[in-house]
């Protein structure tokens, strides 16, 4: 079996891509020091979110542009990345060592993760992970090095965000603050749009068979493992796929073999971006599954710091998991 530190090649140069120039970033800059201070400054309140909704329609002409397209055929890479975004990594705090770390203040930082993400759809969160928070920290925390989790520091096996859950993200969006100190580790995006010629048709046939189960990640307090489930739905030329490497089992040897298959297929199709301060990948969560590369902590302030974010594209579908049509799923 090959692994993904192996097959991974050094850049998503399919990716959609954008730049801003210096206008574009001072413009988006501006807007995310009014949303900073608007309301109550704080990321999770209703009303502060309704200001930030507006506002992101306020961004540069070319950066919506850039969204909107994305979002009506994300490509076959599923990723967008965006550039020169108006962060200054030397202005910014330490990086948060604790496990569960969360953005709750109006940040710039935050406040672009917001403003971007709600371009894209609506920003939503989960109460059992994170305490539902709409903003994320994703950093090393000591003794969790080699959890399969946003907390560790090993390599991450490639997964659908939350596969487990039936409202999982259509999107999700990691802006980096800081990368390691080595500036090497990096996301791994895999896109089933590449993987699938190099899956067998055996294999797809299985894949779309309610034969696996999914757990949990460690990041969720609570919750069941998914009743029995497809890996890959839709229409079979350009299928859904749902499946946490770490956390999804078949339930019987020919579909254990379909899942091993399918890894082999994935792993080269795949492709590593490497974030630096101030860039923003988006990845459609039903077209691809991402992973982490191994880096090693130094727990001095300067570790990698993502901010994550989830979006949906219809919040109707979840409406009845949304307390009071809020943001967060119960």
């Amino acid at each position: 079996m090959t692994t993904a530190t192996e097959a991974a090649p050094a850049s998503a140069a399919g990716a959609l891509t954008i730049r801003l120039t210096d206008r574009e970033r001072h413009e988006l800059g501006l807007l995310a020091e009014k949303l900073s201070t608007a309301g109550s400054g704080l990321v999770d309140d209703l009303d502060w979110l309704a200001r930030a909704r507006e506002l992101s329609c306020r961004a540069p002409l070319r950066l919506r542009e850039t969204i909107r397209r994305y979002r009506h055929d994300c490509g076959p890479d599923a990723v967008l990345l965006i550039r020169n975004l108006p962060l200054d990594e030397e202005a910014l705090p330490e990086t948060p060592t604790v496990r569960g770390s969360v953005e709750r203040r109006a940040t710039v930082a935050a406040c672009l993760s917001a403003l971007l993400s709600l371009q894209l759809g609506e920003v939503i969160a989960f109460r059992e992970e994170k305490s539902g928070a709409l903003v994320q920290n994703v950093v090393p925390v000591r003794g969790l090095e080699s959890s399969q989790s946003n907390a560790g520091s090993v390599d991450l096996e490639m997964h659908t965000e939350n596969a487990f859950h039936p409202n999982r993200p259509d999107f999700v969006g990691l802006l980096c603050l800081r990368n390691d100190h080595s500036g090497t580790a990096g996301t791994l995006v895999s896109s089933i749009r590449r993987a699938l010629p190099l899956v067998p048709d055996g294999a797809r046939r299985v894949l779309t068979e309610a034969r696996f189960v999914t757990e949990p990640p460690p990041s969720f307090r609570a919750g069941d493992a998914t009743v029995p489930h497809a890996v890959l739905d839709g229409d079979p030329a350009d299928p859904n796929i749902r499946v946490d490497f770490a956390a999804t089992v078949a339930l019987d040897d020919e579909g254990k073999q379909a899942l091993e298959q399918l890894r082999d297929a994935l792993v080269p199709a795949s492709r590593m971006v490497v974030l630096h301060s101030g860039e923003l990948a988006f990845i459609d969560n039903r077209l691809a599954l991402h992973g982490r590369s191994s880096f090693v902590p130094r727990y001095d302030g300067r570790d990698r710091w993502l901010h994550r974010a989830f979006v949906h594209l219809d919040n109707r579908r979840s409406r009845v998991d949304r307390p009071d049509n809020g943001a967060v799923l119960s």
